[in-house]
């Protein structure tokens, strides 16, 4: 930009020689030294005009500069781009939720463009604040392309800079523009932004992507600012912030009754209110039907809709066809939904197709990379297509970062026990405990494991584990797992009858081929179990 300003200053001297004005803006129709004192009375139009054509070349070099960039795109160029957070410039810190929805948003319809591969909202969420070069960013993230946002007004209107930069083969910035929308078509706004980047970036949008991104609606304003909220907090899964959530999208529903998202949102959250044991099914499950189903009629081009119902087919439906069918029309919709991805490739393993698993698993992999939840994912889909050496190295880099972390250490103990590292089990099993296990008794249980071996450790183990299953909840799953390392099918087989009893969704994954349920796969109980489930029976 520096040699434009210096040219700029050039083109202006030039033109004032051309037309013979001093720096004052006299004309010079004489020497200097002959100017009378009233002759100096400077020519300001001659001067602005100068001032005034050379700005214009300036302006015209600064736009055939950015053009010639942008000329340097050629199609095939950008396959992959990211979209950092929000940054909040209204001066309102209560407004970061605002920032926060509005990424998620953006995200998501970026995400439809098949052509692209979009960074989930997790991983671009690692750089939120951060002062990384964009370089660095686009490397670690392995993207093309970085969109930087910044929010700057938000009132009746809405006020957004995007900035679209490149960093190979050099760091360079193809787009720039400023937007103001009123709040009540915040909506078309996404689209629009997801349009103009294509465009920029030489991707050619299918028919359907066109369609897609061509609809449009009016929405209440306060109803936004609900929705917004909604997507902000309701990730906190404590009882109080679910059903301050709840309040939120009731409010959003009163003033928006046919506005689609808000149904898929309480279907949604009242999933996770059933889920973290706040209400029974019997009052939550009618509640999500009632409003998935609603959201489906508004709106069938709902990507979450579809998602919804895809995992509410497989985890509590058991009707594989179904949730097949509904995880490809959210696919079809939105390309880039990694959770979708990595759920689909659950539903894969359990029906036996471990290779498109584990595709559909590498493809997850690469548009949420920094997720953890997903790493989590990743590093079981392997352990259940049994490539238990990759889903340990997962596992363990995930312990590394949380070593506390329940989930993450009991991976760590299933993947270890089928390789056989069984020092790796022992030191993981103490922080997948369901309880914390007092210091004594898990040095003991090490103690016996060094001189008996690690059957008669999980012996130990499982009679503490027991006794705490007399009085709380447990996963069935876990149980029989520890039951099986203790050389116990029988024990095993009855907690797998529990989970069947109360239609515990984890009951789908007994069957695949990865687990440990190997031994247990000729067993009359197992096999009437996987009947009555509707599993297919394990291949070997």
């Amino acid at each position: 930009m520096l040699w434009l300003l210096i040219l700029g200053a050039f083109i202006n001297v030039i033109i004032a020689w051309i037309y013979d004005i001093t720096p004052g803006g006299m004309r010079r129709t004489k020497p200097m030294e002959e100017v009378t004192p009233e002759e100096r009375i400077p020519d300001s139009r001659g001067w602005k005009a100068a001032t005034y054509i050379s700005v214009i070349v300036i302006v015209g070099l600064i736009v055939l500069n950015i053009t010639s960039r942008s000329n340097l795109i050629k199609p095939g160029m950008i396959q992959s781009v990211a979209v950092l957070p929000f940054d909040n410039y209204t001066g309102d810190e209560k407004l970061d939720y605002v920032a926060a929805g509005m990424h998620v948003s953006l995200i998501g319809d970026i995400g439809k463009v098949s052509a692209l591969r979009v960074t989930g909202k997790t991983s671009s969420n690692v750089y939120k604040n951060t002062d990384k070069a964009a370089s660095v960013i686009a490397e670690e993230l392995n993207v093309d392309l970085l969109i930087e946002p910044t929010l700057t007004c938000y009132g009746d209107s809405v006020c957004v800079l995007i900035r679209a930069i490149t960093t190979s083969p050099e760091e360079k910035q193809i787009f720039a523009r400023e937007y103001r929308v009123d709040k009540s078509e915040i909506l078309s706004f996404y689209s629009r932004v997801t349009k103009e980047i294509a465009h920029e970036v030489k991707v050619e949008l299918s028919p359907e992507e066109i369609r897609l991104l061509s609809k449009s609606r009016i929405v209440d304003r306060e109803a936004y600012k609900e929705y917004l909220k909604y997507r902000s907090y309701v990730n906190d899964f404590r009882k109080e912030s679910l059903f301050k959530v709840l309040g939120y999208l009731n409010s959003a529903i009163e003033k928006e009754p046919d506005w689609a998202p808000l149904y898929a949102g309480l279907a949604e959250l009242w999933i996770w209110i059933q889920q973290a044991g706040y209400e029974p099914p019997s009052v939550a499950a009618p509640k999500i039907y009632e409003n998935l189903n609603k959201a489906m009629e508004l709106d069938p081009d709902l990507a979450e809709v579809h998602y919804l119902s895809a995992m509410i087919a497989h985890l509590v439906e058991w009707n594989w066809e179904k949730s097949e069918k509904e995880f490809l029309k959210t696919l079809a919709i939105n390309p880039n939904d990694s959770w979708s991805r990595l759920l689909y490739s659950q539903l894969l393993l359990i029906l036996q197709r471990n290779d498109e698993a584990l595709a559909q698993r590498e493809l997850a992999a690469g548009l949420d990379p920094l997720n953890p939840a997903a790493k989590l994912l990743y590093s079981g889909t392997l352990v259940q297509a049994g490539d238990f050496k990759a889903a340990l190295s997962v596992a363990e880099e995930l312990v590394a970062a949380e070593p506390l972390d329940m989930s993450a250490n009991g991976m760590v103990v299933i993947a270890a026990y089928s390789l056989g590292e069984y020092d790796k089990v022992i030191r993981s099993v103490k922080n997948s405990l369901p309880f914390s296990i007092e210091e004594n008794v898990y040095e003991g249980i090490v103690r016996l494991y060094r001189e008996s071996g690690i059957v008669a450790a999980y012996e130990e183990l499982m009679e503490h584990l027991e006794k705490y299953a007399e009085n709380n909840p447990v996963s069935f799953l876990d149980m029989a797992i520890m039951y099986l390392i203790a050389d116990q099918p029988d024990k095993a087989m009855d907690w797998i009858d529990k989970g069947f009893e109360i239609h515990d969704p984890l009951i789908t994954y007994i069957a695949t081929t990865g687990r440990f349920f190997e031994q247990l796969f000729g067993n009359p109980r197992f096999i009437a179990i996987c009947e009555k489930a509707n599993l297919p029976l394990p291949q070997d």
